[in-house]
C-alpha cells in the first residue's frame, strides 16, 4: 500500500487535488495537523470534487505523533533539498511505503530531512526554480511509484462512451 502524507499542508485547493488523487489512484492520504484550512473549505471541497466518498484520509494532530505511531516504516521524503531523483528510488521494495510531502511555504523540516537523507527524493527541475505546486509533485511521484508496481488494482484501459 502506498501511503501519501501531507505535512502541514497550508493550501485548500492543493489538499482537495490530492483527496481527488488518492481517491483515483486507490491509496491512503494522511493529513498531519496543523492545517492551514477547515476540512469543510468550500475550496477543499470543490478540488475534491465527488471523490470524497471514495478518500481513505486519516488526519494526525502532529507529525511527531505520525512518525511515533508510524516509527520502523518505510518512508521517502519529498525535497528539493535531495540529492536523489525520485525516480532512482525503487518502490516496490518494501510492502507499505509512505511518500511524505511538506507545506507549501517552508516543504518539510530540515532536522527530519538530516535525520533520513537517504530516503529524500527531488524532482529535476532548473536552477533558480523553487519547487513545483504542490499536489503536482506529489502526482508526479505516486505515479512513478504505481507505475513501477504495475498499476496493479486500477484499471488501464478506457472505453469510449458513444461508440
Amino acid at each position: 500500500m502506498i501511503h501519501i502524507v501531507m505535512v502541514e499542508p497550508e493550501i485548500p485547493q492543493n489538499a482537495g487535488n490530492v483527496v481527488r488523487l488518492t481517491a483515483a489512484a486507490g491509496v491512503k492520504l494522511h493529513l498531519v495537523k496543523p492545517l492551514g484550512f477547515v476540512m469543510e473549505d468550500k475550496y477543499l471541497k470543490r478540488a475534491g470534487l465527488d471523490y470524497w466518498d471514495m478518500a481513505d484520509i486519516t488526519i494526525h494532530e502532529s507529525l511527531d505523533e505520525f512518525l511515533s505511531e508510524h516509527e520502523g516504516e518505510v518512508m521517502y521524503l519529498a525535497s528539493t533539498k535531495s540529492k536523489y531523483r525520485y525516480d532512482e528510488v525503487d518502490y516496490t521494495e518494501h510492502e507499505d511505503i509512505y511518500l511524505l510531502f511538506g507545506k507549501e511555504t517552508r516543504g518539510l523540516p530540515e532536522s527530519l530531512l538530516n535525520d533520513r537523507y537517504d530516503h529524500t527524493v527531488r524532482i529535476p527541475m532548473i536552477e533558480g526554480c523553487r519547487s513545483l505546486n504542490l499536489s503536482n509533485s506529489i502526482a508526479i511521484i505516486l505515479y512513478e511509484a504505481l507505475r513501477q508496481g504495475g498499476y496493479r488494482g486500477l484499471e488501464s484501459q478506457g472505453h469510449l462512451s458513444e461508440y
